[in-house]
């Protein structure tokens, strides 16, 4: 799910970013996350853009009715290989029927897609009157671009300092191939669809990779970091968490 033609000789990095691979502290804290505000018992749950499929797969510790879509076909049978039921699509042209799901969950996949509105009208379509919509997506306001960026037509993968605080023309053309959102713009994709917001936050990464190689730091910056998600510094996080929840038919019509 790109969000735009790829640039040739550019890899999925790039255009589709990478996904979980696997599932460490960071992902199981996430995992909480949902919990708290989706409960998954015995629901019907879909995974819009599950990559090689981890969280559709925790999903299954909960429910066997967890379900993943993805449009990539090398990820989507690593998915399966994992036991998740996998279907090859893409976000804004989901094949199923309206209210299908009690949670759709979205995890850092809307800012890769060719359109992000059609995607979020799709996540409210298939969810069930009274179902939840959770999504992770990178925040505009966090310090690094975690994607990578183009310089010179080139290509150049890891984390950039600044470019998510330049004015927009200029940010898009140094990070044309994904998108980061304010809390403004997230929340616009959902405004005028039958949702309305539960939760919205920001929270900072888990800092997996720097715990396996130096754990005392990581585990210093876990601490600091999480302690910023209870102030306004929140503001700052690497993603943002939004939960929402569908309307009975007719409420929030105009």
């Amino acid at each position: 799910m790109t969000q735009g033609e790829p640039v040739c000789g550019v890899d999925k990095a790039a255009t589709r970013g990478h996904p979980s691979y696997l599932w460490r502290e960071g992902q199981e804290r996430r995992l909480a996350m949902v919990l708290r505000w989706a409960p998954l018992q015995g629901k019907r749950v879909l995974d819009v853009g599950c990559g090689v499929g981890v969280y559709a797969a925790a999903f299954g510790r909960y429910t066997p009715q967890a379900f993943g879509i993805e449009v990539d076909s090398a990820r989507a049978a690593n998915a399966r290989e994992r036991g998740v039921e996998v279907i090859q699509a893409a976000g804004e042209a989901l094949p199923f029927r309206v209210g299908s799901f009690d949670l759709v969950f979205s995890h850092e996949v809307i800012e890769h897609v060719r359109d992000d509105a059609g995607a979020a009208a799709e996540m409210a379509r298939v969810t069930a009157s009274g179902g939840r919509v959770v999504i992770f997506c990178p925040n505009r306001w966090y310090p690094w671009e975690t994607h990578g960026h183009y310089w010179k037509g080139e290509y150049r993968f890891g984390n950039t300092p600044i470019i998510n605080y330049l004015p927009d023309g200029l940010r898009n053309r140094l990070a044309p191939h994904v998108r980061a959102y304010s809390s403004r713009r997230l929340r616009r994709l959902f405004s005028r669809l039958p949702m309305r917001v539960v939760h919205h936050t920001q929270i900072y990464p888990g800092y997996d990779n720097l715990t396996a190689r130096r754990p005392r730091l990581g585990r210093v910056l876990r601490r600091l970091t999480y302690l910023l998600e209870r102030t306004p510094l929140r503001i700052l996080g690497l993603s943002h968490l939004l939960v929402l929840e569908k309307l009975p038919a007719g409420e929030g019509d105009s």
